[in-house]
């Protein structure tokens, strides 16, 4: 990021009952037990078969700066409860005061195909500063990690023809719409409309001009005329505030003007109508004239579904502007990542592993220090197997499916493999360097490829092997029947 707006401490953003845990520890002298937590997701959004990690960026921002500054700390002792007596005591302010992040973060790099279950990130540190990441941490991942995913889905239904991302006016706030900015770009998409965003992260704007450069004009052949006058460099112009066909043809009559000047009629926008048979018109009309090289920018509330429709119809649409939908992911508006306790312990000593129970087995954590390592083979992914770091996979790969464990996936010990977790921090100490925004997106093509077009298609994807170590699921297992029992007796 090329720019201080975000990098300031920003301890407060959590929510309350975080730091009323927290306080609890430290009155209970839980404090200094050190934990294990997960960051992941339990179901794939946009009922799509893979996801883009994003967000990592803002998470190291974050934790470099972490710390509770003395008007964090003079807001925290004005809150009271219900008697009226401050709730948090000076003595714990005063030790909010010194905290810093101290532990270990693995992750995954941004622009990683991940999938549910895996986890994005792993946080090793003190439990008050485990405790307190949860609800920044699920912040910052969540949603850039959603509209990365969304973009991707766009861009594969666009089959390489550029996207154009214009939501600002509708996103959901100020940092909604930049941090959407950014997370579109590392999906795929080619340029924004949102000028801070461009600022911020050196993302390519791009646009034209509105509805209401054509209105402000008695004519609308005189609001093109003026455009390519003043901004003949250009000029992709905005066709169907009256008529679509009739803009087009007005918009082909200034393009010969510009042609005559040594210029050129970059292109026409579609913003309404039956953007199918309006683009094949247009495209027409374009050629015949000579302007074959003349772009087609349609617009109007486009997603993944209808830009794969018009491709169907053979629509002669050659760059896509997206927005609404994109933005907000109108669809989803929430990926359903969770943040869960699965290992604690005294310094030094043996981890205990915890995980939370449930009548449904898709909401049972998993316990343990995980990472997941991710198989290939002649270029293409085949398989993802959870294991815990501690605990020595068995002599070939077995990769159990945890909802049913008699569907097992065997791979040779000699099949090539990487391990998607990262060192990020380690003691406090970021040891990662953040590439630039462009390296990511680059980085989510070249992921991208190296999956089957199965798990990349909208309909019924082809689901994506991911699976528990079966040494690891076994212990995983014992652990439940333990619970169990013990809430039995």
């Amino acid at each position: 990021m090329s720019s201080s707006f975000y990098d300031q401490p920003q301890a407060l953003l959590t929510d309350f009952y975080q730091l009323s845990m927290a306080y609890g520890y430290w009155k209970a002298g839980l404090d200094k037990k050190e934990s294990v937590f997960h960051l992941f997701f339990r179901k794939m959004p946009f009922k799509g078969g893979f996801t883009v990690a994003a967000g990592l960026e803002r998470v190291v921002r974050f934790l470099e700066k972490f710390a509770f500054e003395s008007s964090d700390l003079a807001y925290l002792e004005t809150i009271q409860k219900e008697n009226g007596e401050p709730f948090f005591e000076k003595k714990f302010l005063d030790y909010l005061s010194h905290l810093r992040f101290t532990g270990n973060l693995d992750a995954v790099p941004e622009g990683t195909v991940v999938f549910p279950y895996e986890p994005l990130v792993r946080v090793q540190a003190p439990l008050v500063e485990c405790q307190l990441l949860e609800s920044p941490l699920l912040n910052l991942i969540n949603f850039p990690t959603l509209i990365a995913t969304k973009a991707a889905r766009i861009c594969i239904a666009a089959q390489g023809e550029p996207i154009m991302e214009f939501g600002l006016r509708r996103a959901q706030g100020v940092d909604g719409a930049l941090t959407a900015s950014r997370s579109c770009y590392i999906g795929g998409c080619d340029s924004t409309s949102n000028v801070l965003a461009g600022k911020l992260f050196g993302i390519p704007v791009k646009g034209t001009h509105s509805h209401s450069w054509v209105m402000v004009f008695d004519d609308e052949l005189e609001s093109f005329q003026v455009y390519a006058k003043h901004l003949p460099d250009n000029c992709i112009f905005l066709v169907d505030t009256y008529d679509t066909i009739e803009g087009v043809k007005k918009a082909i009559q200034v393009g010969k003007t510009l042609k005559k000047q040594g210029k050129k009629l970059l292109g026409i926008r579609l913003d309404s109508g039956d953007l199918a048979d309006l683009s094949i018109r247009s495209r027409k009309l374009l050629d015949d004239a000579g302007f074959q090289d003349a772009v087609i920018v349609a617009s109007n509330e486009l997603d993944e579904m209808i830009i794969n429709e018009l491709k169907r119809q053979g629509a002669k649409i050659t760059i896509w502007g997206v927005g609404t939908n994109l933005v907000t992911a109108k669809d989803q508006p929430a990926l359903d990542g969770v943040y869960k306790l699965s290992a604690i312990r005294d310094p030094g000593k043996k981890w205990k592993y915890k995980l939370k129970l449930s009548e449904q087995m898709l909401k049972i954590s998993n316990p343990g220090i995980l990472q997941v390592k991710r198989f290939y083979s002649d270029g293409e992914n085949i398989a993802d197997m959870i294991y815990d770091i501690e605990m020595a996979p068995s002599d070939d790969y077995h990769i159990v499916n945890p909802f049913d464990s008699t569907h097992v996936r065997v791979l040779k010990k000699n099949v090539s493999s990487v391990d998607l977790l990262l060192p990020i921090f380690e003691k406090g100490r970021c040891v990662y360097s953040c590439p630039p925004l462009r390296d990511i997106r680059e980085y989510t093509q070249k992921e991208l490829k190296k999956f089957s077009v199965g798990i990349k298609r909208f309909l019924n994807p082809h689901v994506y092997v991911v699976g528990l170590e079966q040494n690891y699921n076994n212990v995983k297992i014992q652990l439940i029947q333990n619970i169990r029992r013990s809430i039995e007796e």
